[in-house]
């Protein structure tokens, strides 16, 4: 087996092999498509190491049965040496049966490759880009944008370890009016600086203390210019000031969660350059926006609506409900507008799209899908794009609401929560449930020292394995390879769980689901703690055996390769592997 190929891609070139094999024979016609063939593990572990689907896909074009031609293929791969049993179940599935041998060579390749075991080609160099967070610069990050910062930043990591060249991008939402907003609330903290008494912060306006320096900052530069000038005057100076502290107050709080991005795209900047007239301009010599006039609003009788035309997107013809407009009555562009030329503008500089969003913005996702579908599918081939939703984290302590912080006025800031519970634990847990689903966040659970805590249980097993090989040092033992045909049925087992990281990691970066990997390394730990408490009752399971220092090299080989996986995986996550507990 090639060294450059996974477990899973070499049995997949023997299972093409065996099809080519029956082309010749005539069993099969020449030229069917085999996209669909799959070589994967049964889902039952009784049933063998490796399934395939051939027959299943094949047997309709090929006009056959496909038990006849699970039997044709399964004598072909009876033929690899590695393969001791090749099985036909239910209609037509294929189960292999692997030589022991095999599986002591993937643990070899573990160790042999390191840190890049599990390392694919399977992106081949496609750009991708990944847009996340993009929160508003309007304040700093709370708990609702970590989550999705630490799914975006995870998927971008397993994308580049999948053989992508990825794009990290934060879209800076600094036009509009919540960022009028920030600068007169900023305006109220700069004449506070100089003395005046603000009393309470007015509705509408942000109340957290995060702006007082920049109030005073401002004080400082400018003295008392702007207190009793028109807003017209000092609104776009404080706007421009106020976005630049919060997005250096953004980055440092993503810093914490070691997330850092390559690209910053300001919507401000598409505004003043042209490129949403540019944008439209491209759509219109499309036939993709007209100038029409929106369906009345559902629920309003006639005489309360009045007709305007709109440059509206002929999103419908692409699934959505209705065409939607890209300008607003008086003139300015709305929020899908602008968003429209961003994806326009991006996807120029990539093969494909990734946004992460909250699913707070669920309502846009058809009508963005649509608008890229157009724009990027002129030729006939439109850019693949996918945006993933990310729910909200709820925040608990002893099972109840976390109270807001101060600092914020009115949420918990990512900065409190890495604070109480550090990088690892936040990153980690963000990631153990998938990102559609609900999620509790209970400060007193996430670090927890029981198995019931997937954190810990995933950071114990790394601190488990040092401390072994540690031991082992000590008692004069060594990890080594020369006696792995000694391993038993139990470690076998363990082997061929580790040996799906490889197919593992394509899988997770072909479906952008990174969470997959720290579900790999939860079943992995509890095997290897499974196989570890074989030992607390019988002394001949245990890693160290006293007097056999062949059986005890094997194993500490095995415990090496697990220690490295877990390493390898939580890499991809961007948490540390912990050398003890």
């Amino acid at each position: 087996m090639s060294e450059t190929l996974t477990l899973h891609a070499a049995f997949a070139g023997h299972v093409a092999a065996a099809l080519d094999a029956l082309e010749t024979a005539g069993t099969l016609p020449t030229g069917l498509a085999r996209g669909n063939v799959t070589v994967e593990p049964p889902r039952d572990a009784s049933h063998g190491d490796l399934a395939t689907n051939a027959a299943m896909v094949l047997a309709k074009p090929a006009k056959t049965n496909p038990r006849a031609l699970a039997e044709a293929i399964a004598g072909e791969l009876a033929k690899v040496p590695e393969v001791t049993a090749a099985e036909i179940a239910g209609p037509g599935f294929i189960n292999l049966r692997l030589a022991p041998g095999v599986w002591l060579d993937e643990l070899r390749a573990i160790a042999r490759l390191g840190a890049d075991y599990g390392r694919s080609t399977i992106g081949a160099g496609m750009r991708v880009n990944v847009e996340y967070v993009s929160a508003n610069p309007t304040g700093p990050m709370h708990m609702g944008h970590c989550r999705g910062a630490v799914v975006g930043d995870a998927l971008a990591s397993l994308l580049e370890f999948a053989g992508h060249k990825v794009i990290r991008e934060y879209y800076v939402n600094d036009a509009g009016a919540q960022v009028q907003v920030l600068a007169r609330s900023v305006h109220l903290r700069y004449r506070e600086a100089l003395g005046e008494d603000i009393g309470e912060i007015p509705s509408g306006l942000y109340p957290g203390d995060y702006l007082v320096p920049v109030g005073r900052a401002l004080a400082g530069e400018f003295g008392d210019m702007y207190v009793a000038a028109p807003e017209h005057d000092w609104l776009a100076l404080f706007q421009t000031r106020a976005v630049a502290a919060m997005m250096d107050m953004i980055r440092a709080d993503l810093a914490l969660l070691d997330i850092r991005h390559e690209v910053f795209s300001s919507e401000a900047a598409l505004h003043a350059t042209g490129k949403l007239e540019e944008a439209e301009s491209w759509l219109r010599a499309h036939d993709l926006v007209y100038d029409g006039e929106l369906e009345a609003p559902k629920g309003k009788t006639i005489e309360d609506w009045e007709p305007v035309a709109l440059p509206l997107f002929r999103s419908t013809r692409f699934g959505d409900d209705q065409d939607r407009p890209i300008k607003k009555s008086d003139g300015s562009w709305t929020y899908f507008g602008a968003d429209l030329a961003y994806h326009f503008e991006k996807a120029r500089s990539a093969d494909a799209l990734v946004d992460i969003w909250g699913a707070d913005h669920a309502g846009t996702v058809k009508r963005i899908k649509a608008a890229v579908a157009a724009m990027t599918g002129a030729d006939g081939k439109a850019t693949p794009f996918e945006i993933k939703l990310v729910q909200m984290v709820q925040l608990l302590k002893g099972g109840e609401p976390f109270k807001m912080s101060k600092r914020s006025g009115n949420f918990v800031t990512l900065a409190d929560v890495v604070e109480m519970v550090g990088k690892d634990v936040v990153r980690f847990t963000m990631l153990t449930r998938k990102p559609e689903a609900q999620m509790d966040f209970d400060f007193d659970k996430v670090v927890e020292a029981s198995k019931e805590n997937p954190v810990f249980y995933v950071q114990y097993a790394h601190a488990r394995v040092r401390s072994t090989l540690r031991k082992g040092a000590a008692e004069g033992f060594a990890s080594s390879d020369a006696a792995l045909g000694r391993l038993g049925d139990e470690e076998l087992d363990l082997i061929r769980l580790a040996g799906q990281f490889p197919r593992l990691v394509e899988a997770a970066s072909a479906a952008r689901e990174p969470h997959r990997v720290a579900f790999f390394l939860h079943d992995l730990a509890a095997a290897f703690h499974a196989y570890w408490n074989l030992g607390n009752d019988r002394t001949d399971k245990r890693f160290i055996v006293a007097g056999d220092p062949e059986l005890t090299g094997a194993r500490l080989f095995l415990a090496e390769q697990v220690g490295q996986l877990v390493r390898n995986g939580l890499a991809l996550l961007g948490v540390e592997a912990v050398e003890e507990m």
